[in-house]
C-alpha cells in the first residue's frame, strides 16, 4: 500500500445553476477510518463520486491513494473501492458468479477471483446463498453483497455512502467490525452516514459538511463540546425522589416517564456535578446517561 489515504483541498462542484460543492477539504488517513458527516443536501454523495472517479471537480485539488481521479482515473480504480448508496447488481447471476465477475473486471487472474469470491460470501454471510440468484435476496443481504463488490480487489482506499442502509442490527455491527479490522491492515476508509451512533463507535476522525463546505475537522477524542444543553436521561429506585431533588435544584427537567427523567445540561462536567449532588442527598440514582452521543451534540452545534 502506499499509505497516502485521501487528501481533498478547495473541491468545487456545479450542476446547472446549483452549486452542490463549494469548496470542501478533507483528509483521510491510511489506517483510519474518517466520517463524512452532513445534512442532506450538503455535498456528502457528490464528494465520494469525485473521489470515486465518477465526477470531475470544476476546481480543487483530488488525491486518491496518491493519484488524481481525474487525470490518472485508472490508477485510482485500481486501488479504490466503492459502494454507493444504490448500486446495481445483475439479477440473473448467482452470489458467487457475481463476485467472481467483479473479480475479472478488476484484472484478478481468474483462479484467484474465484477463490476471493468464495472469501467474501462467508465473510458477508452469504455462503448459504452463494449458488443462488441474486434477484432472491432479501434487500439487506443485497446490500451485503454489494458491500462485499467493493472489497473484491483488497483496496488501499475505501469509500462509502450510508454502508448500512437496509442492514439488519447484527448486520450493522458486522460491519463496523469489518471496517475497523480493513482500518487497522492500513486501508483509508471514507464512509457517510446519517448514523451518528455507528459513526461514534467506529470513526477515528470526522469531517462536517454544510451547505456544501466543510465546517469542521476533528478526531473523534478532539471533539468540541459546545455551550448548547443537552438532554441527559436519570433513573432511580425511588423517582419521587429524583424529582423533588431535581425541582430543588432547580434542573431543567421533563415530566417522568417509565424511562426516567430528561434534564437539559450543558457539557459532562454539569452532569457529574448532578450526579455527585443527588448521591450526597440520597437519592438511589441507577443511571445517568446523554441521549444522543458527542458525535451527534457537536453536529447539532457546527450545523445550527
Amino acid at each position: 500500500m502506499t499509505g497516502q489515504g485521501v487528501v481533498v483541498q478547495g473541491v468545487q462542484r456545479r450542476f446547472g445553476e446549483v452549486e452542490a460543492v463549494r469548496g470542501i477539504d478533507l483528509t483521510a488517513h491510511s489506517g483510519e477510518v474518517t466520517a463524512l458527516v452532513g445534512p442532506n443536501g450538503a455535498g456528502k454523495t457528490t464528494l465520494l463520486l469525485v473521489l470515486a472517479t465518477l465526477l470531475v471537480p470544476d476546481a480543487g485539488e483530488v488525491r486518491v491513494a496518491g493519484f488524481d481521479p481525474v487525470t490518472q482515473a485508472d490508477e485510482v480504480r485500481a486501488r479504490m473501492g466503492w459502494a454507493p448508496d444504490v448500486f446495481g447488481l445483475y439479477d440473473n447471476l448467482t452470489c458467487r458468479e457475481y463476485l467472481a465477475f467483479c473479480g475479472a473486471a478488476m484484472k484478478l487472474p481468474k483462479p484467484r477471483a474465484k477463490e476471493r469470491a468464495a472469501e467474501l460470501l462467508i465473510q458477508a454471510r452469504l455462503a448459504d446463498q452463494a449458488d443462488v440468484p441474486v434477484h432472491t435476496l432479501s434487500r439487506g443481504q443485497k446490500q451485503r453483497l454489494g458491500l462485499t463488490r467493493a472489497l473484491v480487489h483488497q483496496p488501499e482506499v475505501l469509500l462509502l455512502d450510508e454502508p448500512a442502509s437496509g442492514l439488519d442490527p447484527r448486520s450493522r455491527v458486522e460491519l463496523r467490525t469489518l471496517l475497523r479490522r480493513l482500518a487497522d491492515d492500513g486501508t483509508a476508509v471514507v464512509v457517510s452516514s446519517h448514523l451518528l451512533g455507528d459513526l461514534e463507535e467506529l470513526a477515528d476522525r470526522v469531517v462536517f459538511v454544510d451547505r456544501g463546505q466543510t465546517v469542521g475537522e476533528h478526531r473523534l477524542d478532539q471533539l468540541p463540546t459546545g455551550s448548547e444543553p443537552r438532554p441527559w436521561r436519570l433513573r432511580a429506585l425511588d423517582t419521587d425522589a429524583l424529582l423533588a431533588a431535581l425541582t430543588r435544584r432547580g434542573c431543567d427537567h421533563d415530566a417522568p416517564s417509565l424511562a426516567g427523567i430528561e434534564v437539559r445540561l450543558t457539557g459532562d462536567d454539569a452532569a457529574a456535578a448532578l450526579l455527585a449532588g443527588l448521591v450526597r442527598d440520597g437519592v438511589p440514582v441507577v443511571s445517568c446517561q446523554p441521549l444522543g452521543g458527542q458525535l451527534e451534540a457537536a453536529y447539532l452545534e457546527l450545523t445550527r
